[in-house]
């Protein structure tokens, strides 16, 4: 059960939790998350947006789900669907955290695009494949050089 991962580390000492702190709740921070100086691709039906850190770090970055009240209007929809992310994010922000050399994020948004409800499992393969491509965005981006 104990069965050791990329790191090293085993999986019992995973903790799958999303706690309040990691939540992001401050207009200010949400206002610098979608300014000009953020990042975003989507991976439909979600749509990922972030803001560097200043230097790599293994904490969780502060996070914000936000799921369209035009698309679904009501409210046990819209629930529904934040509480599906949140889900598949707790399961899977192990692997950004747990990055051999930490990770460049500060702020991550992860906006429900999608015009029709999705299953657990989907909103899951598309997420891992987010954060995947996020991880890989952000490591290109501090290998190479800046141009003047």
């Amino acid at each position: 059960m104990n069965e050791p991962t990329a790191t090293g580390a085993p999986l019992a000492a995973r903790k799958y939790t999303f706690p309040k702190e990691e939540h992001l709740c401050r207009k200010k921070l949400i206002e610098e998350l979608f300014s000009k100086q953020s990042s975003s691709f989507g991976v439909y039906p979600l749509r990922i947006v972030w803001t560097k850190a200043a230097a790599p770090t293994t904490a969780p970055p502060q996070v914000l789900i936000s799921v369209s009240k035009r698309t679904f209007k009501r409210a046990v929809d819209r629930n529904r669907l934040k509480r599906l992310i949140r889900e598949a994010y707790r399961l899977n922000k192990y692997r950004l955290t747990e990055q051999p050399n930490g990770h460049e994020i500060a702020l991550l948004g992860i906006i429900f695009t999608g015009k029709e409800k999705s299953p657990l499992a989907l909103v899951e393969k598309k997420l891992i494949s987010g954060i995947l491509r996020l991880i890989g965005t952000t490591v290109e981006a501090s290998a190479s050089p800046s141009a003047p």
